[in-house]
């Protein structure tokens, strides 16, 4: 919580100083522009600054997209994953009983591992490499005997659900890596710095001062907000507000204990709280 006060506070003071520097900016220009402003054609420089406002809006448009469709698919990914953990301990309770406690327990270790080791990884900026309870489960799954009907169709439902594990844990893990290239960082900077330098040659002393810094902060706080806005969007798991949290397969782990206590299962869970081998 204390994080995500610090957050939104931080990016009040960021817009707050860009739109106070920009009014200061634009009224010190004010003061030694030329009566009717720096263009001598008002019509014509509105109709450029149209077209160049115009350009950066389809960029922006364009990359706030491609930023939003990565916390997206990050966001469907921890959900699918978690779900697929879930999914996969029911099956393992269909498995032979010399593999079907060693997999649930390793499920659960899974599961605390994503949130208590690879999320703050994630939240650090590093991409973590691998779960390592997926290779103790694919271990133990290799002995795996399957001989009744229901313990080959769990057999073939278990490796399904691994596939589809994974490729939700590769959602996920490949959002937090930022999806918007340095080339198009510097695009949208360069874009953004033009539309704010063309808008303040538009600084004129014979109109009055309040609508003209009205018309600067205002620029200016858009320009801001859109590039802070697609750096939220670019590092899912930043710390602050909106940030993804692993709250999906918390409440799995959740479910799976409350399940496991109504079922009468024990499990043996080769792990500590934060899914640490023991």
């Amino acid at each position: 919580m204390v994080g995500a006060t610090v957050n939104i506070f931080l990016t009040f003071v960021i817009v707050f100083v860009a739109v106070v520097v920009s009014i200061a900016l634009f009224l010190t220009l004010r003061r030694h522009a030329p009566g009717g402003g720096f263009f001598a054609d008002g019509d014509r420089a509105a109709g450029v600054f149209g077209v160049l406002a115009t350009g950066f809006s389809v960029l922006l448009g364009f990359v706030i997209f491609l930023a939003f469709t990565s916390y997206d698919t990050a966001r469907s990914g921890a959900r699918s994953e978690a779900t697929d953990v879930i999914q996969q301990y029911e099956t393992a309770q269909l498995m032979p009983r010399t593999a079907s406690s060693a997999l649930s327990g390793e499920l659960i270790c899974y599961g605390r591992a994503v949130v208590n080791l690879e999320w703050p990884q994630l939240r650090a900026g590093v991409k973590p490499s691998m779960n390592p309870w997926a290779v103790q489960l694919f271990r133990t799954l290799q002995t795996v005997e399957p001989k009744a009907a229901n313990e080959q169709a769990a057999y073939s439902k278990w490796l399904d659900q691994t596939s589809d594990r994974e490729e939700a844990r590769l959602d996920r893990v490949q959002a937090g890596s930022g999806v918007i290239p340095g080339p198009l960082w510097l695009i949208l900077f360069v874009t953004a710095a033009l539309v704010a330098l063309y808008a303040v040659l538009f600084a004129d002393p014979d109109e009055h001062w309040l609508p003209q810094a009205v018309i600067a902060g205002t620029i200016a706080a858009m320009l801001v907000t859109s590039l802070l806005v697609i750096r939220f969007l670019n590092n899912p798991y930043h710390p602050g507000t909106g940030s993804l949290q692993p709250t999906d397969m918390t409440r799995v782990l959740g479910q799976i204990d409350a399940a496991s206590r109504l079922l009468h299962l024990h499990v043996r869970i080769p792990c500590d709280a934060a899914g640490r081998p023991l």
